[in-house]
């Protein structure tokens, strides 16, 4: 993945010195580290113009404030915290109760919080984060260029991205490929013989990859174009439900539907069920993430299973290792995927 030229001055940085520093800022900015720490705490003592080569610097280098600094007796806080899109009916809730059972069992707590599949949200827990320096951090993705990645970088401290997979991690990586999801299920539903496919989707970055690779697969294979239904930030049964009614408007031929999440998929088979479309007969349903409910249903639904308690497990040793002062050998893990086959195929 690449990088900004600021991204790699700061990686330099990080690997011969550590984090960086006001020490830093006010050398960049041409000014003390003590009147860099004025611009930052108490600006009112210095020139507007001075504060503005602080602000400048902090910008440049990803520097966030040790908020901490005075008030611990030493440089660990044994606080490990976590980033995730969602926790409500969310795919991501084993890996987040995998990575809290093995962090407390040795010792470290863990923070969390919440983006909402935002990145301005993002952007601010990470910089909140990074000011009370916990001993690593857990991010649900792979960071883009941006100032979240700049200031991961600037910041020190162990980093293990996840749920996702590229060769140039931040730091460490524990995942999975979208990419190759996307295809593996196009293949899978062109294998059991359908011929009309459609997707339906929520808004964000892997479901992107995810589409397509599946759209790209069914094209390859010389079949019509993949359908797709993008239900943006709604992620709920009834957004699922109502993008199957939009679906079987646009393509009343469609025989096969891969969700991006099983709760829309649980959305469209309530919707087939509802419209007696039979399932897997006229439609053959898949969904993504195989939580609990999945195999309770009637009929039963075929998902795509993410091992989330060895993400969450492998990161926390990973973090741990990093905070104790231990070398990581594997620093990119691929956790590959399965899809289950159920009655919804």
């Amino acid at each position: 993945m690449p990088q900004n030229k600021a991204s790699d001055n700061n990686r330099r940085a990080r690997r011969g010195s550590g984090a960086i520093t006001l020490r830093d800022v006010a050398r960049l900015a041409g000014v003390a580290p003590i009147t860099a720490s004025r611009a930052l705490n108490t600006p009112e003592q210095v020139s507007a113009e001075v504060r503005k080569k602080v602000l400048e610097a902090v910008q440049k280098t990803g520097y966030v404030p040790n908020r901490m600094a005075g008030g611990l007796a030493s440089s660990r806080s044994r606080l490990i915290a976590a980033v995730v899109p969602s926790t409500v009916m969310s795919v991501f809730m084993p890996t987040i109760e995998a990575l809290n059972e093995t962090l407390f069992d040795t010792g470290y707590q863990l923070m969390l919080g919440q983006s909402d599949y935002s990145t301005s949200r993002e952007e601010s827990l990470l910089e909140a984060i990074i000011g009370r320096r916990p001993d690593g951090i857990f991010i649900t993705g792979i960071m883009p260029p941006s100032l979240g990645r700049t200031r991961l970088l600037a910041s020190g401290i162990p980093v293990v991205e996840t749920w996702d997979l590229t060769p140039t991690p931040i730091d460490m990586l524990v995942g999975f490929s979208h990419t190759a999801i996307g295809r593996e299920v196009a293949r899978f539903l062109m294998g059991k013989g359908r011929r009309r496919l459609a997707l339906i989707r929520a808004e964000d970055e892997r479901a992107d990859r995810r589409a397509t690779a599946f759209a790209d697969a069914v094209a390859r294979a010389g079949l019509p174009p993949v359908v797709v239904i993008n239900v943006g930030a709604s992620r709920s049964l009834r957004s699922g439900r109502d993008a199957l009614a939009r679906l079987l408007e646009q393509a009343p031929d469609v025989d096969a539907l891969f969700c991006s999440s099983d709760l829309l998929a649980l959305g469209a088979l309530t919707e087939a069920r509802a419209r007696g479309v039979t399932v897997p007969d006229q439609l053959a349903v898949i969904g993504f993430g195989d939580v609990p409910f999945a195999a309770d249903l009637e009929p039963a639904m075929s998902t795509v299973r993410i091992n989330g308690p060895d993400i969450g497990r492998l990161a926390a040793r990973h973090l741990i290792d990093r905070a104790e002062g231990r070398d990581v050998a594997e620093r990119v893990i691929d956790v590959g995927f399965s899809i289950v086959e159920r009655a919804t195929t």
